[in-house]
């Protein structure tokens, strides 16, 4: 068995296309990519592009657009075009057979490829076979299923740090902050979150409670002098 070598540093990315919500998420300084799908897009009603190239002003880190073809040689093809729009466009190609050709293909070429859609262990051996920069489990989803999501994160580790994989586990389907603080105790390199996810993250209610209180304290003693 290999060595583990844990990542120096968790990245975590917003799960939006929505720029309002970005440009916040990056004014707290935490933010270090963005992952996009076809339906966080359509949700914003604008060109699919256009929104790709206005998070690229604002996040310095990859972000990932995904594909909507089925077929190797399209997804090929719809890869080349997404990976031209900015330097920091990941391309999201679903786990299935075609998707790994094209991992395979667009690798090659030095396209970096998000592989999403990921459900086990073994899809993300594959994933890490056939070149891809991330691998995307979907651990909420499983939650849904019953099954515990986080356990697929902990095989996934141990695999890629048998084989010294350079595959990125991006830890997807994120529903709470427990996913995010789990995610970090396994050593997941990313994990990516929606906004009302990423607001929860500095919030406690000791922490509230406590500001309440040095600020009471301030203000008596702002008024004895």
């Amino acid at each position: 068995m290999g060595t583990s070598v844990l990542p120096s540093l968790m990245k975590l990315f917003l799960d939006t296309a929505n720029v309002s919500e970005i440009r916040t998420a990056a004014d707290w300084g935490i933010l270090d990519g963005v992952t996009t799908n076809p339906s966080l897009v359509a949700k914003e009603g604008r060109d699919f592009t256009e929104v790709l190239r206005e998070i690229s002003t604002i996040v310095n880190g990859p972000i990932s657009a995904e594909v909507v073809s089925t077929t190797s040689p399209e997804m090929v093809a719809e890869g080349r075009k997404l990976a031209k729009i900015h330097k920091n466009i990941y391309v999201k190609i679903p786990m299935i057979t075609e998707g790994l050709k094209a991992t395979k293909a667009l690798s090659s070429e030095g396209i970096r490829v998000n592989m999403t859609l990921v459900f086990s262990s073994l899809q993300a051996l594959l994933a890490a076979k056939v070149g891809a920069a991330f691998v995307s489990p979907f651990i909420g989803r499983l939650d849904d299923i019953g099954q515990t999501g986080m356990e697929i994160i902990e095989e996934i580790k141990t695999i890629y740090d048998n084989y010294s994989f350079k595959t990125e586990i991006l830890v997807a389907s994120v529903r709470h902050p427990i996913h995010v603080k789990e995610a970090a105790m396994i050593g997941a390199d990313i994990c990516t979150v929606p906004f009302n996810v990423m607001e929860k993250l500095p919030h406690h209610s000791l922490t509230d409670v406590g500001l309440e209180r040095f600020l009471k304290d301030w203000a008596k003693l702002s008024k004895k002098a």
